[in-house]
């Protein structure tokens, strides 16, 4: 992926325009992390008012998302949910057609729908417009509960932030996990976030919930190369198996196997591009146990085998069988 073309339309909302430009706007080249030709496009080239009662210059016009690797979709007003411009879903149809990325934050998503490239597929948008979503495309499988959804090349995203977390989603997949991770650190964010928008509605924690359990978390990122069952995090929780599971998932939206199996394959992805370890140490360190159940997990969490991501994303000044990867993944995955 080099170049990324950032839909704005009349309405649009600036925090989540400023989330495409925070992933994919910014020259982090002093890192070592590759830099986009990130532009900004517009049906109707010119001022365009955001939300806020301010507006941007936008001096190009679609033509550069015809050929961008990946076409972002920000938000335009609910007014105009029903009559998306129709310029615009023709540049949508056609990038995904030719196989193009195509991501939406929040809302964005309802102008995805209107292209009709999500009929018979899932997604998602911010939880407060899934039934509208639902009875306006009843033929998208509209997912509340997720953060985002992957179909082929569409990502949509839920609400707001969230649109951050199918961006660095997206990265990982085009630059790897240890580039993406740079990434997050700059924006000092989790690089990945377990869970969904269930999370977030109403209470972000039940009110019984306390930060007990963060030690107990990272102490598992320290020990993913142990078999680390219910009842041993429990007992160091000082909870019973039966609480524990239940406030850890409201805690991080996930279960506690579910939870440590993405974070086994994490700290695979790292280790893939850090070192020059056979598979079977990496996945006695990451706690698989055998090259069979790591390349089993790798390629249905990832959609790559092992080999393949190694060979995509392999960092050779780093693989020198750096030891220090042998302590955990980065306990920012945690949060």
């Amino acid at each position: 992926m080099k170049t990324v073309a950032c839909i704005v339309q009349e309405g649009f909302a600036p925090f989540e325009f400023g989330l495409a430009c925070e992933a994919f706007g910014l020259d982090r080249s002093a890192d070592g992390v590759p830099s986009f030709d990130f532009r900004l496009v517009s049906p109707t080239p010119g001022l365009v008012a955001s939300n806020l009662g301010f507006s941007i210059t936008v001096d190009a016009d679609l033509s550069f998302a015809d050929e961008a690797d990946l076409v972002v979709v920000t938000p335009i007003p609910r007014s105009s949910w029903g009559a998306v411009d129709e310029r615009v879903c023709e540049v949508i149809r056609r990038a995904v057609a030719r196989g193009a990325w195509v991501l939406t934050v929040c809302s964005g998503s309802f102008v995805v729908a209107a292209s009709g490239v999500l009929d018979g597929r899932r997604g998602t948008t911010h939880w407060m417009y899934a039934d509208t979503m639902r009875r306006m495309y009843p033929r998208i499988e509209v997912d509340p509960d997720v953060l985002f959804v992957q179909e082929g090349r569409i990502i949509t995203s839920a609400g707001t932030a969230a649109g951050l977390d199918a961006c660095l989603h997206l990265l990982r997949q085009e630059i790897g996990a240890e580039l993406t991770n740079q990434i997050a650190r700059r924006m000092v964010v989790p690089p990945q976030r377990d869970g969904g928008q269930a999370q977030f509605i109403l209470n972000p924690l039940p009110a019984e919930a306390s930060l007990s359990l963060a030690p107990v978390a990272d102490w598992a990122l320290e020990n993913l190369h142990r078999e680390l069952p219910v009842d041993e995090l429990a007992h160091r929780a000082h909870m019973s198996p039966r609480t524990f599971a239940r406030r850890f998932k409201a805690d991080f939206g996930t279960t506690p196997a579910a939870w440590l199996a993405r974070q086994r394959v994490i700290q695979a992805q790292r280790l893939l591009e850090r070192t020059d370890w056979g598979l079977d140490r990496i996945a006695a360190d990451c706690g698989f146990g055998s090259a069979a159940v790591l390349r089993q997990n790798f390629s249905r969490v990832l959609g790559i085998s092992p080999a393949a991501y190694r060979a995509r994303f392999a960092c050779p000044e780093m693989a020198d069988g750096d030891e220090r990867m042998a302590a955990g993944a980065d306990p920012l995955v945690a949060a």
